[in-house]
């Protein structure tokens, strides 16, 4: 099965580098979806707008559907926040120390975002389709991408519009061979 995984397109808290994980932000642009987006059976998205939004951009021909668990993160005290409103701020210093693996104060824990997601992705995938788009967030493609190729969490960033492209044996639950990565400039 060809797998897509695509970062939604830039909202004005990507614009301003803070941490949006539950807020539900809509799309303030279009431009960062610029890339030849492979042509997919199903489209899949997290259910917050700026999934959804980019989605029906990508493929406006295509129905929707929504997955819960590929939400992004829940940052907790830090939503909504960017570092400079952070970098003095005690727990984020350790948060950051920690490699981003301590849970977020009144927010998720890492390992719980983690196995949501892959979680929802497994759920997703389905044998009547030889290929699915996935349109999540960046925290929700490193997730994916570590449990499925390895490596670190951060290892996967990728711009807003960037997209993951692989084969992926949906009875073994494992890649047929390597992935391409694709961002705009």
């Amino acid at each position: 099965m060809k797998i897509v995984l695509i970062r939604h397109g830039k909202t004005e808290g990507n614009i301003k580098k803070r941490y949006i994980g539950k807020t539900d932000e809509p799309l303030c642009e279009t431009t960062s979806l610029c890339l030849d987006y492979p042509e997919c059976e199903a489209v899949i998205s997290s259910p917050l707008k700026r999934c959804i939004q980019t989605a029906e951009y990508i493929y406006p021909e295509k129905k929707t559907e929504i997955c819960t668990d590929l939400a992004e993160c829940n940052f907790g005290d830090f939503e909504n926040k960017s570092y400079e409103e952070l970098k003095d701020n005690t727990y984020y210093i350790k948060w950051l120390e920690s490699g981003g693996t301590m849970p977020f104060p009144n927010g998720e824990a890492h390992e719980d975002f983690v196995a949501r997601c892959v979680r929802g992705f497994k759920e997703m995938l389905s044998p009547k389709y030889k290929s699915a788009a996935f349109v999540i967030h960046g925290g929700t493609i490193m997730a994916i991408m570590q449990s499925i190729f390895g490596g670190g969490f951060y290892d996967y960033q990728i711009k807003n519009g960037g997209m993951y492209v692989f084969e992926y044996d949906i009875n073994t639950k494992a890649p047929t061979g390597a992935y391409e990565r694709e961002e705009s400039e």
